[in-house]
């Protein structure tokens, strides 16, 4: 069987799946308070617990595919204060970076830990800042080497079904090996969500990033895109599942598109 779009059969299977999973579970009953989760699931520093596993196949000669496995913890600072530890483990299966030769490599990527200052009890307007950490890649050829820090700020607004905001933040090597390449790496990414009846919601979120050490005309990955997504119950556990497609304006590793797709259980708070 040919598989489209030159996706792997494991891959393909998984999308399947994933299709499956979604039309069964999405009439089950809505979670209590589905109006606030709704919203709480749309806000990236909402108090609540979750795990987002998000997989994204990028499209190129070599496909790269990276699961993001984003583990997201809230705590109470002060009555005024939380404080949201936002993690991302890539595991990446792609072309070695790190080889003068075309090749594949699979493993673990550049670990990133955000840990983002935001409002206790915001309003419409949501904020947050802090410092987000990421590590060397543990798989060479995978992603950079040195250890960066950024600083990272957030702003968003929701009223009426609609979130509407951007993440942004430009990272910078501080430490690591001397003969490794530097790292100045900006990162952003645009959110607009309408939550639709019975738990639907429609939306977008390009990822934009841009290697201020690449060549001039090399250094953008600028996607544009929409996807669709639906939060349900799984007996008593709430889960967001998502679906969606970006094509890259201009990539700067000659990738023509993105496949997206994600589910995220949100979990109770234990403390």
């Amino acid at each position: 069987m040919n598989y489209p779009l030159n996706i792997s059969k494991p891959i393909f299977l998984s999308c399947i799946t994933f299709f499956c999973f979604f039309a069964v579970f999405s009439q089950e009953a809505q979670p209590e308070g589905e109006g606030n989760l709704a919203n709480d699931v749309q806000n990236p520093v909402a108090d609540i617990v979750s795990i987002p596993f998000q997989n994204n196949l990028d499209f190129n000669d070599i496909n790269r595919n990276t699961l993001n496995i984003q583990p997201v913890l809230p705590f109470g600072i002060t009555e005024n204060v939380n404080l949201i530890f936002r993690n991302i483990i890539p595991v990446i299966s792609g072309p070695d970076l790190s080889s003068p030769f075309v090749g594949k490599t699979s493993g673990i990527g550049n670990i990133s830990t955000a840990m983002l200052f935001t409002p206790a009890k915001p309003g419409k307007i949501i904020w947050a800042v802090g410092p987000t950490l990421t590590w060397g890649s543990v798989t060479p050829g995978l992603g950079f080497e040195k250890f960066a820090l950024a600083p990272s700020a957030l702003g968003l607004y929701q009223n009426n079904g609609w979130t509407i905001g951007a993440i942004a933040q430009n990272s910078w090597s501080v430490a690591g090996p001397s003969d490794a390449a530097d790292v100045n790496l900006f990162y952003a990414q645009i959110f607009v969500v309408k939550n639709l009846a019975n738990g639907w919601y429609v939306n977008s979120a390009p990822i934009i990033t841009a290697n201020w050490e690449a060549p001039s005309g090399n250094q953008w990955n600028v996607p544009l895109g929409a996807g669709f997504g639906r939060l349900f119950k799984l007996n008593k556990l709430p889960i967001n599942a998502q679906l969606g497609y970006y094509h890259y304006i201009t990539s700067a590793d000659g990738s023509s598109g993105q496949l997206r797709f994600q589910i995220q259980a949100i979990l109770p708070k234990l403390y």
